[in-house]
């Protein structure tokens, strides 16, 4: 192989060059792994190599170590550590090293990220203890080259996510603090040097605690990091104010001297720069304040409705200087690009974050300097001024109490609402988004006699006027409707006099021959909010929309034949889905009285199902559409079984889109339930299409595999399915018992998956979820048995539902309110099934009560999962008085 020839295929613009390139570089890894290391080593530190061919070796072998996959991951860690000798091993990583200190500074960062994918395999396990001295001896004493690139190489392993490296680091960190403090300093003239230093600083913040804890150490590096803020390189500047975000977030307990001494006049003084990403990072350090200030409050509120004494210092620093720092996020606003793009993020949005922050955090005391901000700027000829003073208004209405605010909205609005005509297309948009926060945040604070009618003419007008601003104004009108649709199932509400109206402009706009897919899209969403909010005197006129809304969805069907672009199909489906969606809506307002309908429903729908092409969006919303339809109907919908049952089917065994496999699993609960026995001829097919996507050959591995690694979508459809197990079992009632056995040894293995004590977030989530839909089924079977002779069919699986039970118990981390609230009725249930004392002693184990009394007790518990509890309580009272023999 010539190494070189294939590094510069895979970096060729030619697809199938670079497809080449890289399947070639795979069959040498596995051909001869150690070999393949050593020549993209000696590649890489090749000075005679040219530099794009370095930096493809330093990839390559990067790319060698790093996997999503974690089996894969772990596969070639292990081939590391145990297939290469410790010779190639020291050769490969001395090559890289080597490489830190080439004046080829592309070169140096490739060699970096090698250095961190190695590290995360050998820093865990201390099997290269001198990586960090090497790496701080650069620093140290090595040419600029070296330096810089091994402050990149500190920074890298220090941001890493691998949690075995980082639960390492903290060993390391006067090392780590050593290297970047030397980087960092003011007599560091090298500002490629600094900048690097400041920001291996930030990334090494959360394994530097010992050392913050210590005064002498953190006064030294709080000095480094406030004249990084003075530093003439604005690269430096900026960084340095992004570390000082993450000290903020890190160590708040142990900021109040330095802001006192210095943070607080260099956070203004950076706010005030000219430059964008050091005002921006000025910006945020008040924003990481505020976030901080909000959440000690909440915990130590919640501490103290607990009795616990133990609380958070909270030293109020946004609200001492309320004063300064409002004034100068309002002047910040001011700075807007007009050119910039919906998600492009600059100092005006920066500054509008800010100050939506701080009015969280100091609430009422936010009020003053900014309506003073607003007087002074809502009528300049300035579009800025007028935009930042509309958008400010709008900031501050999540915070102060609304009662306070109420005599301020109520003067203001009537100026917002007339800033919906500015000349100021920028203007406009902001005003109908800070209309939008106040139906929000302040609803309360609106009388619908006076304000509802301009609201909604100010916001409809917007909508028509122009696309740039319908995002906007589809939301501020979402939220009119949601503060002035009443009690559910009302009579009448205040925008029953305005629906017809509105109901009328949205058909225009949305079949507007000007109109984009954005802002029909906007247009479908709020007629789906004034559907869902109406009263009852407006239900005939939605049974007149339905008429409508199907004409136009009927008229899509033929436009599949005319697709011949992306663009075409993009537009068609957005088109297809806002239809739909409406027709959802308006199935889940009327309910039962869809019926007449629901023929004319059904029939286009199918057609809609029959014509959309692969990997379409449509389905989703078609199938919500569906489901809401049975659920109306009940047993009645049973007459569309034999015509829709192969689009579902379809759907249920389609696992290359994972999305509608998920929403056709939950659509086969949604008819189990409304259809009940009526269900049980098409349940084998249902079962076949579930059961093979659970592979129930290999369960216990797969469900075991992903309890530890990255899920895959197939994975994340298991807990849903096992939740529609117990919908069928309920469904069908013990006609369900052709299905038991599989289905309890599928549950009992699912049953064996436990997370393990460095899970991830996402893992841990997947078992939480994973038990839901075993309780869940385990409710479903129960209650579809208990009460008829069939019940003993359940023996064999009441130990393993224990056993379940007692790992929830013994781990309180792996509990959720919806998980608890079906142990409960599990529990409930069992005794209930079995009220011969037969399986008695299993409820006299003291931790089935003491779970009980946890969950009984629990206040963050809603009513529902609380009164659950008690009936539990009972239930297994009743079985300890028992005298039961029976199993064992």
């Amino acid at each position: 192989m010539n190494v070189t020839q294939v590094l510069e295929g895979t970096i060729s613009p030619d697809a199938a060059t670079r497809t080449n390139a890289e399947q070639q570089l795979l069959h040498a890894a596995e051909v001869d792994f150690a070999g393949y290391l050593v020549t993209l080593g000696q590649e890489l530190a090749n000075e005679n190599t040219a530099s794009h061919i370095r930096t493809a070796a330093g990839l390559a072998l990067k790319n060698a170590f790093t996997f999503r996959d974690r089996e894969r991951l772990h596969e070639v860690q292990g081939k590391w550590l145990q297939q290469i000798t410790p010779e190639i091993k020291a050769q490969v990583k001395q090559l890289a090293l080597d490489t830190l200190k080439s004046a080829d500074g592309r070169a140096g960062q490739s060699a970096a990220q090698f250095i961190v994918s190695i590290a995360a395999i050998e820093l865990p396990r201390n099997e290269w203890p001198d990586l960090m001295q090497i790496l701080v001896q650069n620093v140290a004493s090595g040419s600029n080259e070296l330096k810089q690139a091994s402050l990149v190489t500190i920074g890298f392993i220090c941001e890493s996510q691998d949690l075995e490296l980082r639960e390492s680091l903290a060993a390391h960190s006067n090392a780590i603090l050593t290297a970047v403090v030397q980087g960092a300093r003011r007599e560091e003239e090298n500002m490629d040097i600094r900048y690097a230093a400041i920001k291996a600083l930030s990334d090494s913040v959360d394994f530097v605690r010992s050392n913050m804890e210590n005064e002498g150490e953190r006064n030294y590096i709080m000095q480094v990091v406030c004249e990084a803020t003075q530093a003439e390189d604005l690269r430096v500047q900026a960084g340095a104010f992004g570390c000082l975000n993450r000290i903020m977030g890190a160590y708040y307990d142990k900021m109040s001297f330095y802001m006192e001494k210095a943070l607080f006049g260099l956070s203004i003084m950076g706010m005030k720069s000219e430059e964008e990403d050091v005002a921006k990072l000025a910006i945020e350090f008040w924003c990481t304040v505020c976030e901080e200030e909000i959440a000690i409050e909440d915990d130590n509120a919640a501490a103290q409705s607990e009795g616990l004494t133990d609380v958070r210092p909270m030293y109020g620093f946004a609200r001492i200087a309320t004063r300064e720092v409002v004034p100068v996020l309002l002047q910040s606003m001011c700075r807007q690009d007009e050119d910039a793009g919906d998600d492009e993020y600059n100092v005006s949005r920066a500054a509008y974050q800010a100050l939506q922050l701080y009015a969280q955090c100091v609430q009422a005391e936010v009020i003053a300097p900014v309506l003073s901000f607003i007087e002074n700027n809502i009528r300049d000829g300035d579009w800025r001024k007028r935009d930042a003073a509309v958008a400010a208004f709008g900031a501050i209405m999540d915070g102060p109490d609304p009662k306070v605010l109420e005599p301020l909205v109520k003067q203001a609005l009537s100026v917002i609402v007339s800033m919906m005509e500015d000349q100021s297309i920028q203007v406009r948009d902001s005003a109908a988004y800070a209309l939008g926060r106040v139906c929000d945040f302040c609803s309360e604070t609106l009388d619908p006699e006076v304000h509802l009618q301009p609201l909604i003419s100010c916001l409809f007008n917007g909508l028509a006027s122009s696309p740039k601003i319908a995002s906007s104004c589809c939301w501020a009108l979402m939220n009119v409707a949601d503060r002035f649709a009443g009690d559910i199932g009302a009579q009448t509400n205040p925008l029953s006099r305005y629906f017809e109206e509105s109901v009328k402009s949205l058909l225009a706009l949305t079949e507007r021959q000007d109109a984009d897919n954005q802002l029909r899209t906007a247009g479908y969403e709020v007629l789906n909010s004034f559907v869902t909010n109406a009263a009852n005197d407006n239900l005939g006129m939605i049974a007149g929309l339905s008429e409508v809304i199907l004409q136009r969805l009927e008229h899509t069907v033929p436009m599949q034949s005319q697709v011949v672009s992306v663009e075409d199909r993009i537009t068609l489906e957005e088109m297809q889905t806002g239809i739909t969606s409406v027709i959802l809506a308006i199935v889940q307002r009327l309910e039962a009285e869809i019926k007449p309908q629901a023929d004319r429903i059904m029939t286009i729908l199918l057609q809609v199902l029959s014509s959309v092409p692969p990997k379409s969006s449509v389905p989703d919303v078609v199938f919500a559409t569906v489901g809401a339809i049975a659920s109306a109907l009940d047993e009645d919908f049973v007459k569309y079984m034999d015509s829709f049952s192969p689009f579902l089917n379809g759907a249920l065994g389609n696992q290359e889109e994972p999305g509608l496999c998920s929403m056709a699993i939950g659509l086969v609960s949604d008819i189990s339930r409304a259809l009940n026995e009526k269900v049980a001829p098409y349940c084998d097919t249902f079962m076949n299409h579930m059961m093979t996507t659970l592979s129930v050959s290999s369960a216990c591995v797969a469900f075991a595999i992903y309890a530890n690694s990255k899920q895959s979508s197939t994975n994340q459809l298991k807990p849903a399915i096992l939740e529609t197990f117990g919908d069928i079992a309920q469904a069908i009632g013990v006609n369900f018992e052709k299905y038991l056995n599989v289905v309890g040894t599928v549950l009992k293995q699912a049953s064996l998956v436990t997370a393990n004590s460095d899970v991830t977030i996402e893992m841990l989530d997947y078992v939480i979820s994973l038990r839901e839909g075993i309780m869940d089924a385990w409710g479903g079977i129960l209650i579809a048995y208990k009460g008829k002779p069939e019940v003993k069919s359940l023996q064999p699986f009441v130990q393993p539902i224990f056993e379940l039970l007692r790992l929830i118990s013994q781990d309180p981390t792996t509990r959720s309110e919806g998980l608890m609230r079906s142990a409960m009725g599990v529990l409930g249930d069992l005794a209930e099934a079995f009220p011969d004392g037969s399986i008695s002693q299993y409820f006299r184990n003291e931790w089935v009560t003491s779970l009980v009394r946890e969950t009984r007790t629990n206040r963050e518990y809603g009513p529902r999962t609380i009164e659950t509890a008690r009936w539990a309580r009972e239930q297994v009272k009743n079985q300890i008085n028992m005298q039961g023999g029976g199993m064992s």
